[in-house]
């Protein structure tokens, strides 16, 4: 029987490929900021596949997730690499920043925090929501020793602002009462 292409076995001793063929620790910072990407990718898709979002996030989030591969490959490919990723495109943060403003626009007003809860899928969107700040935190972890493209970092921020939003709007557009934070102590 042949050996199946989706295992390599070069990985088992604990490194990993980057774009440029350097290999390196699987917990290299790279790999930590490429990796929650690759996460919170999974987590847009689980939304994504959801009946309860708005029709119009479908595209907001199906466009992000082939950005989110994007950035993936931009972030594990090293300085040195012969083939580098096109920079980011800033019309990609301002696309977002227009969703984000659409959406926000048809929910109530309020000044209080929201309980990460109402509908799943709004719960579900409030996870996505912090595996991007992980991201992002790994993220701006690499680019203190390494260039990382500005805007992959701006559209990574408000792409956390959207699935806030997201959230709001799964709740509001399924009927589900948004609980806000009640200070305990």
């Amino acid at each position: 029987m042949p050996k199946s292409n989706v295992y390599t076995r070069t990985g088992d001793s604990g490194t990993t490929s980057l774009v440029g063929g350097s290999r390196v620790a699987k917990n290299n910072a790279r790999l930590e900021a490429y990796g929650t990407i690759d996460e919170a990718n999974s987590w847009l898709g689980l939304i994504d596949a959801s009946e309860a979002i708005p029709e119009a996030a479908h595209a907001t989030l199906r466009r992000a997730m082939n950005l989110m591969f994007d950035i993936g490959s931009a972030l594990a490919t090293e300085p040195t690499s012969a083939w580098q990723p096109a920079p980011f495109p800033e019309a990609q943060t301002a696309q977002l920043e227009a969703d984000i403003d659409a959406l926000d626009a048809t929910l109530p007003r309020h000044n209080r925090f929201i309980l990460p809860s109402g509908h799943p899928d709004a719960a579900r969107a409030n996870i996505a929501r912090t595996v991007v700040r992980r991201a992002e935190r790994h993220i701006v972890t690499l680019a203190e020793t390494e260039h990382v493209d500005p805007q992959i970092c701006r559209y990574i921020n408000r792409l956390s602002d959207y699935l806030f939003i997201l959230s709001r709007a799964i709740n509001f557009f399924n009927g589900r009462d948004e609980i806000f934070w009640e200070k305990t102590c």
